[in-house]
């Protein structure tokens, strides 16, 4: 009776454990990625505005497309053991942000508003 019982409690402690692995990142938490500063440097500001502009729909989209990853991902999860991880939208959202930053600084190198 006892040993069923502790093998109960490790199967349960170890899918303790399992649950929640692999689980994607937060929208919120994922960093923007490098940008080299001369890739909007022959930008005017109106193309920058323009081009800040785009960045920020495809940010507001990949935002969503994260959300939506972790909602799956959470049933997924409760399933299964674990998540489907991060996938290109978390890739794509760090690479924007990096882009969105490279802009702004060129729109302050330039003086633009």
């Amino acid at each position: 009776m006892k040993s069923s019982v502790r093998i109960i409690l490790a199967v349960l402690s170890i899918g303790i454990l399992v649950t929640g692995c692999n689980m994607p990142t937060p929208p919120s938490e994922i960093p923007p990625s490098y940008t080299p500063g001369h890739k909007y440097r022959n930008f005017s500001c109106e193309s920058l505005s323009i081009e800040l502009a785009s960045l920020n729909r495809r940010e507001d989209r990949l935002v969503r497309a994260q959300e939506k990853r972790i909602k799956s991902s959470k049933v997924q999860a409760f399933w299964w053991g674990v998540g489907d991880g991060d996938g290109f939208e978390a890739e794509e959202l760090a690479e924007v942000r990096g882009d969105k930053e490279a802009v702004y600084d060129a729109m302050d190198a330039k003086g633009c508003r």
